[in-house]
């Protein structure tokens, strides 16, 4: 069978030459005479791997040397606690930013643990813009500001960091590491689920800066203490090891690809390409506006939930799929993370273009 065209917002598209690497490696990895999920998380191999797979990240991502490296598991959902238990430790108190599903999640969270000022929320026009930031409402007793940098389900992104002075920022970036170059010295810590553009499910990064550990809450769980994972490696646990040995791969292949500032112009292009589309279409709108449009999550509409249906249906069958938008935007959702090619896009477009004549 022919492999389809993947627009999923997560679990997403893996790049091509990583599955096939992954293919011929599965039985033997190496000269180790078995597979990479058979192998001691210990083993001179597997920490080979890991080793590889942090370095590849500093690298890509520039992290300076003052950071560690976590991967660790639980999603980006974890974090929600893990943030406010380690971090929350001074003041009691937080900035977030509301501008959708998952921050909203993170403000739940927070709150159990201290106390959380929402500083602006975009929730009164369903998450479709980020709001205005007045830094006279920034509180310069937080223990940190927390933000969602890019909004899966509305297809949003912060176009500039906001400036938090002395507090630390802390990112939410599952959708959008790695898609563009960020200056991680910026933040204080930074998480990011991997099954968007890392690798696999099952493996979460996290960089935290090394001040910000070591002060977590009496009561947190010693799995949700970022210090005992600092002090073990990433491996207080048994790792998530395949999902750490394909993210590797993945690290690998963007190199290849010319790095953060070679993917970053694909993805722009990718992007350019689709909603220069939408803003000419008479059938299909965006619903972002525009300053605000994420680079990797598109979503649209046609206004019509019967022609929006008939259109998911039809791309399925011509081989572009997970096109579906999520319930509480509706209409249609393109993820073009790293590993879907502008072709696809591309192609995905002039499917449209002809849907579009075929139900004027």
């Amino acid at each position: 069978m022919q492999r389809v065209y993947n627009f999923s917002a997560g679990p997403s598209a893996l790049p091509e030459e990583v599955l096939k690497k992954a293919q011929s490696e599965m039985l033997c990895y190496g000269t180790s005479g078995m597979s990479v999920m058979e192998m001691s998380h210990r083993s001179k191999d597997f920490m080979s791997i890991l080793d590889s797979a942090e370095s590849s990240l500093r690298e890509l991502m520039q992290v300076p040397d003052n950071y560690k490296v976590l991967f660790l598991q639980g999603g980006a959902s974890s974090q929600f606690a893990m943030v406010p238990l380690n971090l929350m430790n001074k003041s009691k108190k937080a900035d977030y930013v509301n501008t959708g599903a998952w921050s909203k999640k993170a403000i739940k969270e927070a709150k159990r643990y201290g106390t959380v000022n929402v500083i602006a929320s975009s929730e009164d026009k369903t998450f479709s813009y980020i709001p205005e930031l007045d830094p006279a409402t920034f509180d310069k007793d937080a223990d940190y500001f927390h933000i969602t940098t890019n909004n899966t389900i509305y297809g949003t992104r912060f176009a500039e960091l906001p400036d938090t002075g002395n507090v630390p920022l802390v990112g939410d970036m599952s959708s959008d590491i790695l898609s563009k170059h960020y200056d991680v010295s910026k933040f204080g810590l930074i998480y990011a689920g991997a099954q968007k553009n890392l690798g696999p499910a099952g493996v979460t990064v996290v960089i935290i800066r090394e001040d910000l550990a070591g002060n977590a809450m009496d009561f947190t769980p010693t799995m949700f203490n970022y210090k005992e994972h600092i002090e073990n490696g990433s491996m207080y646990n048994t790792p998530p090891t395949f999902g750490i040995y394909l993210i590797g791969l993945v690290l690998n292949w963007l190199k290849e690809q010319g790095g953060v500032a070679a993917i970053e112009k694909t993805n722009i292009d990718k992007a350019n390409t689709l909603y220069n589309f939408l803003d000419e279409s008479s059938l299909f709108k965006s619903t972002v506006a525009g300053k605000d449009r994420s680079v990797m999550n598109i979503p649209f509409v046609t206004g019509n939930e019967e022609i929006d249906a008939k259109f998911i249906k039809e791309a399925t069958a011509a081989g572009f799929v997970q096109l579906k938008g999520h319930r509480s935007v509706g209409g249609m959702r393109a993820s073009i993370y790293n590993a879907i090619s502008l072709e696809g896009v591309q192609k995905l477009v002039d499917f449209m273009k002809q849907f579009e004549v075929a139900n004027k």
